[in-house]
């Protein structure tokens, strides 16, 4: 069975990759590419059945909004997600409930295994950082990665007991030591000529491991976006992160 698939913010870099590997795919069908300012009656008057956001974190509710509410499914690119923005989103697809929603914080297969991976490794060692790199046009920060990152991590030393990281810094400039999420801190770095970069750092007594995944082209992103375009279909409600729609086990 085709998919129908429209994609918003289709003129910018990820937008127009998406675009490309919707044609590609032979049993996708992208049936609109819209961008700011166009008309999101198009993803009705068009039978999109998924639509695909990498727009702005500014204008990213409001497509979600109408997408829910007009019974299409949503894979979201699209970062800079708060847990009061996810219980609004849970609302709209309350009243929609044959409606799916994935909100991916990366769709790298490599990303989504390093966040994974970290997690895992975080319960062995003491102390852990994120230094996440990007490109200086990207909008937040930190990234949804590392954000979604830290959220793992800390839930998985929780789920051991883990005491408190040491830290023994008393003075410093504001903002040195990273902006903490969750128990972890996170250093961002925006520089002309990256992509996308994130690196863990673990550490105990006497080693360290240190788990990076780097975005050398967008293209890497794409089979995880196909992925959660096929998936979201038959997925109603909420899935936070690809890992969901990985056999992880």
């Amino acid at each position: 069975m085709t998919i129908k698939v429209a994609v918003l913010g289709a003129k910018g870099r990820m937008g127009a990759t998406t675009v490309g590997a919707i044609n590609e795919a032979a049993d996708l069908e992208l049936v609109a590419a819209l961008d700011l300012g166009d008309d999101l009656n198009s993803l009705v008057t068009s039978g999109a059945q998924v639509v695909v956001d990498f727009t702005h974190p500014e204008s990213v509710m409001g497509n979600l909004d109408f997408a829910i509410n007009h019974g299409v499914n949503v894979v979201v690119g699209t970062t800079g997600f708060d847990a009061a923005k996810l219980e609004t989103i849970k609302g709209w697809l309350a009243v929609n409930p044959e409606v799916g929603a994935l909100i991916a914080p990366n769709f790298g297969l490599g990303a989504v295994l390093m966040m994974q991976f970290a997690a895992q490794a975080s319960k062995y060692f003491e102390s852990v950082e994120i230094i996440e790199l990007h490109h200086p046009n990207k909008a937040d920060a930190p990234s949804g990665t590392a954000s979604r990152t830290a959220e793992l991590i800390t839930e998985a030393r929780a789920s051991v007991n883990k005491e408190a990281m040491p830290d023994a810094t008393s003075s410093g400039l504001q903002g040195a030591r990273g902006a903490k999420v969750g128990d972890v801190p996170i250093h961002s770095v925006r520089v002309r000529g990256l992509v996308a970069h994130q690196e863990v750092i673990l550490g105990d007594v006497g080693e360290t491991l240190t788990i990076r995944h780097d975005s050398i082209d967008r293209t890497g992103f794409m089979p995880g976006v196909l992925l959660g375009v096929r998936k979201v279909v038959s997925t109603p409600g909420l899935t936070f992160g690809l890992e969901h729609f990985l056999d992880l086990k």
